[in-house]
């Protein structure tokens, strides 16, 4: 959310002569107007976007992932007692209620969606892609995962089992793609650079070592 954190922050700095896109003009006017009508406090506004900047992000999802790949007694701990393992590095709250944690491996590869609407796991993934709210995606997901995959350029082997699992507002999922090669002896922050958002909901797969070296 940087980017609209930017677009709606006063104050956002830019380099002399740089102009705004239609996209961040309206956003600042659509500001200005809620603030100046009262609907809207600053400093509150400016809490929830450092909120969405800082605490909630697929950057904590990644530091959950890391840690299970290296650390067996939190992965047994995650897959068994996911809210508990998750809140233990502090990450919970609105929309992160009841999380289950799936583990990709070599023979079931899992895949999340939401068939009403968009529930989603905010606090370690921060807010879903427009794609994930598609009907498209909402749709195709569960009658055609494997071509779903396909068009984020992820392709598994034919033998390799696909499951699809829908969120609700009572539970939501987050994926432990399956650790890359190469990366023995990785700390987990190294590690974490690798997971991607995609990865955690099922529909891509992590960066290779080279990716980020």
């Amino acid at each position: 959310m940087s980017r609209a954190g930017d677009d709606l922050h006063h104050g956002a700095d830019h380099e002399h002569g740089s102009e705004l896109s239609e996209t961040q003009l309206r956003v600042r006017a659509l500001e200005s107007l809620l603030v100046d009508k009262g609907y809207v406090d600053p400093a509150a506004l400016d809490v929830l976007i450092e909120t969405y900047e800082t605490k909630v992000g697929p950057h904590n999802g990644a530091r959950v992932v890391a840690k299970a790949w290296v650390d067996p007694g939190f992965r047994q701990w995650l897959l068994t007692d996911s809210g508990a393992a998750i809140a233990s590095l502090g990450y919970g709250g609105r929309q992160g209620e009841h999380l289950v944690a799936l583990e990709n491996t070599s023979s079931v590869h899992n895949l999340v969606v939401c068939t009403l609407c968009s529930c989603y796991p905010w606090p370690v993934l921060g807010l879903p892609p427009v794609w994930y709210k598609s009907a498209p995606y909402r749709s195709r997901a569960v009658a055609d995962p494997r071509g779903v995959l396909h068009d984020f350029e992820v392709e598994l082997p034919a033998d390799t089992a696909i499951r699809v699992w829908d969120s609700t507002a009572e539970v939501r999922y987050l994926v432990v793609p399956m650790r890359p090669a190469g990366t023995d002896g990785w700390g987990e922050a190294e590690l974490a650079r690798l997971v991607t958002r995609d990865s955690m909901i099922g529909a891509g797969l992590p960066k290779r070592p080279q990716d980020v070296r």
